[in-house]
């Protein structure tokens, strides 16, 4: 049998930054008695096995009586292959104007197995010469470098400030890549609690970042897993909300705020795209083109649970989650107080530990004098049995070597508590 080298594969598979979600996986599987603040999980007790019939017959009496399709056509409807921008498009443009008070055309959504199919979709479509450049903020996901890897897509870091993304900054970013004769082609952002920062942006700097955006020709990818999500039921308005000059491609998934299992999400792509011939479409309509070729459509059993979801609930979701924001707000209070009453101020300084304090959603990040990698992870997993993750991950330009990152989302208070004092131990020792 001819055996492969890794020189006979794509480069993408000996980058480190696609072993870092295996290593996780791994190092939870072998403590599996650890409290982990690794996985950035929902909270599994909102999870009623139950309530995915009660969804799925909800949506089966939506076809059949708000659409008045017979049963031949129901049948047909959940058990073919399915339309490829999705089947429950207008349900979920109906529920992103009650939930953001933004109106788009249904067919401007392409529906998708989670939004990391979306962020591909949108990242093959958008960048069509070598000379294209993702800007990207820095720490940043890993789902959308390795996105880019995969498709050798080139990648700017832009750094973070402590508000989140920086429009100064982009700026300067975009000059500087145009004065190399490299096109800066679009900036993606997670404005609302940002994996792995825990960062937000204020309403103000979003303004200003679609301002830079315009100014620079950028098209803005915005990510919004979490913006249900924050300390303050007050929500502040998602990018696209603003954007009356169709600059940014929303990427929303369903995966936090109903349940990761369906695996779905979506891309709002309104943007004109005016062929040689003078024929008009849309950005949807192209994302759709190549969806035809990876995963032909997105699964119409996972789109009739949510569907379902989306009609029981009254096309509401923010007001469906607000258990869970409840629920989140608190734990990140828990966190953090549980930090601070391990840490008095005189020690913190003694020690050179900081940590921020996000506003929401389910990540905050710990500042160490010491290497906090892969080796530290398992030490501290093996003598102490508390798990978290390294940031140097999310700092693919390098950086972060300093830095761990705590998800207290899928954990009891009571979880957290000890947690952060079999960490203490661990940290007092490391130092």
């Amino acid at each position: 049998m001819t055996a492969l080298t890794p020189l006979d594969l794509h480069g993408s598979l000996s980058d480190p930054l696609l072993d870092t979600m295996t290593f996780l996986n791994e190092v939870t599987t072998r403590y599996p008695d650890a409290i982990s603040f690794a996985p950035g999980r929902p909270y599994e007790g909102f999870f009623e096995v139950d309530s995915v019939h009660t969804y799925l017959d909800t949506y089966l009496e939506h076809l059949a009586k708000d659409r008045g399709m017979p049963p031949e056509r129901v049948r047909t409807e959940l058990f073919q292959y399915g339309r490829t921008k999705g089947i429950v498009h207008e349900l979920i443009a109906r529920t992103l104007e009650a939930d953001e008070d933004l109106r788009v055309d249904p067919e401007a959504l392409v529906v998708t197995v989670g939004a990391q199919e979306g962020m591909l979709l949108v990242l093959r479509a958008l960048f069509a010469s070598p000379r294209d450049v993702l800007l990207v903020s820095s720490p940043c996901y890993v789902g959308i470098t390795g996105a880019a890897r995969l498709l050798d897509i080139a990648v700017e870091f832009v750094p973070e400030g402590p508000g989140g993304a920086d429009p100064a900054a982009l700026a300067a970013a975009a000059t500087r890549l145009r004065a190399a004769g490299r096109r800066p082609r679009a900036f993606y952002v997670v404005p609302d609690f940002a994996n792995p920062s825990g960062t937000s942006m204020a309403t103000k700097d979003r303004h200003r970042l679609l301002a830079t955006a315009a100014e620079h020709d950028l098209l803005v990818i915005e990510d919004d897993p979490y913006g249900f999500f924050g300390t303050d039921p007050l929500p502040r308005p998602t990018l696209k909300a603003l954007d009356p000059d169709r600059l940014v491609v929303h990427l929303g998934s369903f995966a936090k705020t109903c349940f990761p299992g369906a695996r779905l999400g979506y891309v709002v792509a309104d943007q004109e795209v005016v062929h040689p011939d003078g024929r008009r479409g849309l950005l949807a309509d192209e994302l759709a083109k190549l969806k035809s070729m990876t995963t032909v459509n997105t699964p119409s059993l996972s789109q009739a649970v949510i569907g379902g979801m989306l009609l029981h609930h009254g096309f509401r979701l923010r007001e469906a989650n607000e258990r869970s924001r409840r629920f989140y707000a608190r734990n990140m209070a828990t966190l953090l107080d549980c930090l601070d009453a391990a840490f008095p101020a005189a020690e913190r300084a003694a020690l050179g530990l900081d940590w921020n304090a996000p506003e929401g959603g389910f990540f905050a990040v710990v500042t160490v004098p010491f290497t906090a990698d892969d080796a530290a992870l398992e030490r501290c997993a093996r003598a102490w049995g508390v798990l978290w993750t390294p940031m140097a991950g999310f700092h693919p330009a390098g950086g972060g070597t300093n830095d761990l990152r705590l998800s207290c989302s899928c954990l009891e208070p009571a979880d957290i508590a000890e947690g952060v004092r079999r960490l203490a131990g661990f940290l007092r020792e490391a130092v």
